[in-house]
């Protein structure tokens, strides 16, 4: 039987065919910005508005929330099923906790760093003094504050999940009755921790469940997968509308506060990540080129959640984490690890509304500040994110609430870059912890990019399963992680 061999001439004949460039997914997303800025400009500036939106402007909005809607649907399964997953991966591994341990301490060492940047940066550029502005919207929304973080660890169902309802009575008498339904993070996690746990204290009797926790997984997954490759579609929507409805105009008069924030984000994302990369002996650019795709859709996103399957996939599969760790890692990075929305953002902001308000911050309220940043991320899980930590903040610091409304006019522009920085964060810190701990999978890590993070899970599971028939029945490669990480450093 002879064999044709196609050579690359022969493929391209077939027809056009686009350059490999373009068919990369930062390159899509870098279009997708550009196409929406120009459909935004051209919305805003036909008239659209956020209170009566044109049909272009209408189009865009609906484009970006759905997609948002699309991706965090996914959310609370994916959650639950990956960290009962991760936890039963680390069944044979001796140093689970260590693991655990120093991810958490990562965590609050690269806060820490990232506050007293945002303090430096605030002592130094003084965003709130001589503004020019007069104080005129009041904030009444959601608040943080440490009683209600305790209380909100406690799950008040299974799901996680909460309901609440508004009534609005319209002029002909009519009264409607909406209700939304919202998840708590933070409450998921507990939960699946809490059953991860105990089906390993269970023993033989959970397997069958473990079994249908990993095939759920994989079905989730792949229903994400699906949902992140229409993610230049979503860019599209989700940059057109923030142009059409905010504009860059708008920073106004906060245009130092913006520099601020932007300039603190940067040194972190820019100077403080790669000096952390390169003390440990890992490559700059290979961690900016694998890490890239999760930043690109969690700056159009706003969303670190939302960005979590794409965070973790590139985690593993681009930085070299087991899968086993950063199963773990990833998703409780994407709750509690926070160095834009937690760190740099309320400390900043934090100095500005004492500088609005003419009010000296002393030493020891700075040390409160770094504090409430490194330790209060968590408290922020599940809710507004960076506008209830700052509401954390001050009211730590006894400072104004009604600063909090000056402001929320830039806090989606702000937002992007924050969002980006997290999401950064939450795929250094794994990578560091496993090269620290020696099981970091180097030869991967300086591997090529391709510019692809969407391979499919489908080939390497069934070359698995060819290759070890117990495997195909696990539905997993945990056996495989697990044996990486049970030769972790003690």
């Amino acid at each position: 039987m002879s064999t044709q061999t196609r050579t690359p001439e022969s493929a391209g004949s077939t027809g056009f065919q686009l350059p490999k460039w373009a068919g990369s997914f930062g390159f899509q997303i870098i279009a997708a910005l550009i196409v929406g800025l120009g459909l935004g400009l051209l919305a805003k500036y036909t008239g659209s508005t956020k209170e009566a939106p044109n049909g272009l402007g209408a189009t865009l909005q609906t484009i970006g929330s759905s997609y948002i809607s699309l991706l965090q649907t996914a959310v609370v399964p994916l959650i639950f099923t990956a960290v009962v997953s991760s936890i039963s991966n680390l069944r044979q591994v001796s140093n689970a906790a260590k693991l655990a341990w120093n991810t958490l301490l990562w965590f609050a060492i690269t806060s820490l760093i990232a506050v007293l940047i945002g303090i430096g940066l605030g002592v130094l550029l003084q965003p709130g003094a001589n503004t020019g502005i007069t104080q005129e919207a009041k904030y009444a929304g959601k608040t943080g504050d440490w009683w209600s973080f305790l209380i909100g660890l406690f799950p008040k169902n299974f799901l996680g999940l909460g309901a609440s309802s508004t009534v609005t009575e319209s002029a002909n008498a009519a009264t409607t009755v909406s209700t939304s339904v919202s998840f708590n993070v933070l409450q998921i996690l507990v939960i699946a921790i809490a059953v991860g746990v105990a089906a390993l204290k269970v023993g033989k009797a959970a397997e069958p469940f473990l079994n249908l926790n990993a095939s759920a997984l994989a079905v989730i997954q792949k229903v994400l997968w699906w949902i992140i490759r229409i993610a230049p579609l979503g860019t599209v929507g989700l940059i057109g509308n923030a142009v059409a409805v905010y504009g860059w105009d708008t920073i106004g008069a906060l245009g130092k506060f913006t520099f601020a924030i932007y300039v603190g984000l940067a040194l972190v994302m820019f100077v403080v990540y790669p000096v952390l990369v390169r003390t440990h002996g890992l490559s700059i650019k290979q961690y900016f080129s694998g890490v890239w795709p999760a930043v690109q859709l969690a700056f159009v996103s706003r969303s670190s959640i939302g960005t979590l399957p794409l965070t973790q996939r590139v985690t593993e599969r681009n930085l070299g984490v087991p899968r086993a760790y950063a199963s773990f890692a990833v998703p409780l990075g994407a709750t509690t690890k926070m160095d834009g929305c937690a760190a740099i953002y309320p400390a900043i902001s934090a100095i500005f509304v004492a500088q609005f308000f003419g009010i000296q911050l002393d030493f020891t309220q700075y040390i409160l500040i770094a504090l409430v940043s490194v330790l209060g991320s968590a408290a922020t899980a599940g809710t507004t994110g960076a506008v209830v930590m700052l509401t954390l903040t001050l009211s730590t610091l006894g400072l104004p609430l009604a600063g909090v409304g000056l402001l929320l006019a830039v806090d989606p522009i702000l937002d992007m870059g924050r969002t980006a920085l997290n999401v950064a964060g939450q795929a250094l810190v794994p990578a560091i912890v496993s090269k620290r701990q020696g099981i970091l999978d180097e030869a991967l890590y300086n591997a090529p990019r391709n510019g692809n993070p969407f391979a499919d899970d489908t080939e390497s599971d069934s070359d698995t399963a060819a290759a070890d028939p117990s495997a195909a029945a696990r539905a997993t490669d945990s056996s495989d992680a697990g044996r990486e990480l049970s030769g972790a450093k003690a």
